[in-house]
C-alpha cells in the first residue's frame, strides 16, 4: 500500500472530524449562550442528535452490507452520496433562525440530520480499512495515518471554530475579578456581545460554518481521487454475504469484540464529556474565559504530534500495553479542578492531548484484529466488516449521547443561566465533576475491562499466518 494512498485515505477522514470537533467543543455553549435555549432543551438536542446518529449505524450497516460492487467500489458510493447533504445540514445547524418559539425544533432537526449523515459517511469510510490491503502492518499503518489526520482535523475544526467565534463569548463586562466585585449587578451581567456589533454572533457562527463546510468538501475530493477500494480478498466466488441480523447476532457473541466495545464505550464517553464541557468549564468554573480557545488548541496539537509516538509504542510493546496511556489525563484533570491555575491548565491540556490520542488510535487499530479473528472462525461468510464497524460506532455514540444528555440535564437541574458572567456554586461544582471525577471513573472502568481482552501480539501473528493460508 503506497504512502500516497495512505495519506489520501487519511485526509478523507479529516472533514468528519473537523465538523464533529467544532460541534463537540462549541455546540453546547452555542445553544446555551447564543441561541438562548434552556439547558434542558439543550440536553434534548444533544442526546437525541447523538442517538439518531447511533440508530443510523446499524441501519447504514444493513444497507451497505446489501450493496453490490460498482466501478468505484461497494463503500465509496455511500461516502460520496451523503457528502453534499452533510454539508448543508452542518451549515444550518449553526444558523440562528429569526423565530424564537421553534428554535429547539430547528436545532433538533438539523443536529439529528447531521449526526445521521455523518454516520452514513463514517461506517463505509472506517470499514474501508479492511479493503485497502490484506496485510496487517499495512492496515495498522493506514490506521495510524488516518488517526493522525483525524486528530489534525479535530485540531483544525476546534481551532477554526474557536478563533472565529471567540468574540461571541468574551465580554469586557466579565473581566471583573469576582473576589473584588461580588455584587448582584456583576453576577447578572450578560456575556454575549452587543447586538449592534457588525460581526454579531449570528454572522460569526455562519462564517465558521462556511469555512468548515469548504474543508469538508476538499477532503472528500482527495479521498475519491486518491484511494482505490479492493474487493474482499478472502471471499470465494461461492461465498454468500452473511445476513445482517445473523451477522449482528454473531458479532454480539464474539468475545474479543464484546470486550473491546465495552471497554472503549466507557472510555469514549469520558472523552466526550471532557470535550463537551471543557469550554463551559474554562468559561464559568476555572476563570479562564479568555484562554479556552488556546487551551483547546494545546490539547489537539499535543494529540496530533503524539499519534506517531503511540503507533511506534504499540508496535513495540503491544496494543494492550499502550492503553495505559489513556489514564494519564486522570490525575492532571483532577489537579486542574482542585487548583485552577493558568500554567497548570496548559500542562493539563498537553497531557490530556497525549491520552486522547491513545484513546482515538487504539480502538480503530484493534478492531481490524477482531475482524480478522472473526474471519478465521467463520471462513465461508463475507460482508461482515460493515456490521462490526457500524455496531461499534452505534454503541460508542449511544454512550456519548447518554453522557452529554445527562451532563446538560445536570446543568439544568443545578440552575445554569445563559448569558451571565458568573454561575452559581452548584453549577460550578457540576462542571468540576463532569471534567474531573466522572471521566476518571469511566476511564478506570474501561481499562479494567480491557485487561481481559483476549487477542495478544502472539495470537495476532497466528491469525495472520492462518488467513494467508486461507487466502
Amino acid at each position: 500500500l503506497s504512502m500516497c494512498s495512505k495519506i489520501c485515505y487519511a485526509i478523507g477522514g479529516a472533514p468528519n472530524q473537523v465538523a464533529g470537533s467544532a460541534a463537540s467543543f462549541f455546540l453546547q455553549i452555542y445553544l446555551l449562550d447564543i441561541a438562548h435555549i434552556t439547558p434542558f432543551h439543550a440536553s434534548l438536542v444533544l442526546f437525541i442528535g447523538k442517538a439518531s446518529g447511533a440508530v443510523t449505524d446499524p441501519v447504514a450497516g444493513f444497507f451497505i452490507s446489501k450493496s453490490r460492487w460498482t466501478k468505484i467500489g461497494r463503500l465509496m458510493p455511500w461516502v460520496l452520496a451523503c457528502t453534499p447533504f452533510t454539508i448543508i445540514s452542518y451549515f444550518l445547524m449553526w444558523y440562528l433562525p429569526p423565530f424564537v418559539s421553534g428554535r429547539v425544533a430547528w436545532y433538533l432537526i438539523f443536529h439529528c440530520l447531521f449526526q445521521a449523515l455523518t454516520t452514513l459517511f463514517q461506517v463505509p469510510y472506517s470499514a474501508l480499512t479492511m479493503f485497502l490491503s490484506t496485510d496487517q502492518k499495512d492496515r495498522d499503518s493506514a490506521t495510524a495515518y488516518r488517526m493522525t489526520m483525524e486528530v489534525l482535523g479535530t485540531l483544525i475544526g476546534a481551532s477554526l471554530q474557536g478563533q472565529i467565534v471567540a468574540s461571541a463569548h468574551v465580554s469586557p463586562h466579565c473581566t471583573v475579578n469576582p473576589s473584588v466585585n461580588t455584587t448582584d449587578t456583576w453576577h447578572d451581567t450578560p456575556s454575549i456581545p452587543d447586538p449592534s456589533d457588525p460581526l454579531s454572533h449570528q454572522v460569526i457562527y455562519m462564517i465558521a460554518a462556511g469555512v468548515i463546510a469548504g474543508v469538508y468538501l476538499l477532503g472528500i475530493v482527495v479521498l475519491f481521487l486518491g484511494v482505490k477500494e479492493r474487493d474482499d480478498p478472502y471471499a470465494l466466488n461461492s461465498d454468500r454475504a452473511i445476513p445482517f441480523c445473523k451477522g449482528l447476532a454473531l458479532t454480539m457473541k464474539h468475545g474479543p469484540y464484546v470486550n473491546l466495545t465495552a471497554s472503549f464505550l466507557l472510555i469514549s464517553t469520558a472523552v466526550q464529556l471532557e470535550q463537551g464541557n471543557f469550554v463551559l468549564f474554562c468559561t464559568h468554573a476555572a476563570g479562564l474565559r479568555n484562554h479556552f480557545q488556546y487551551l483547546v488548541v494545546t490539547i489537539l496539537v499535543s494529540a496530533v504530534v503524539s499519534v506517531p509516538f503511540w503507533q511506534k509504542f504499540l508496535q513495540r510493546f503491544g496494543k494492550k500495553c499502550a492503553a495505559c496511556g489513556i489514564s494519564w489525563m486522570i490525575p492532571f484533570a483532577v489537579m486542574l479542578v482542585t487548583i485552577p491555575n493558568l500554567i497548570l491548565a496548559y500542562f493539563v491540556a498537553f497531557v490530556s492531548g497525549l491520552s486522547i490520542a491513545a484513546s482515538l488510535l487504539l480502538p480503530w487499530s484493534m478492531l481490524p484484529d477482531v475482524v480478522d479473528n472473526f474471519r478465521l472462525q467463520n471462513p465461508h461468510g463475507k460482508g461482515h466488516e460493515t456490521i462490526f464497524y457500524s455496531s461499534y460506532v452505534f454503541f460508542t455514540k449511544m454512550s456519548a449521547a447518554t453522557g452529554l444528555g445527562i451532563s446538560a440535564a445536570g446543568l439544568e437541574f443545578t440552575g445554569y443561566k445563559p448569558g451571565i458572567c458568573r454561575q452559581s456554586d452548584d453549577v460550578i461544582l457540576t462542571l468540576k465533576l463532569l471534567i474531573g471525577a466522572v471521566p476518571a471513573i469511566l476511564i478506570l472502568l474501561g481499562l479494567f475491562i480491557l485487561l481481559f481482552y483476549p487477542i495478544t501480539e502472539e495470537s495476532r501473528k497466528e491469525t495472520k499466518l492462518a488467513l494467508e493460508e486461507l487466502r
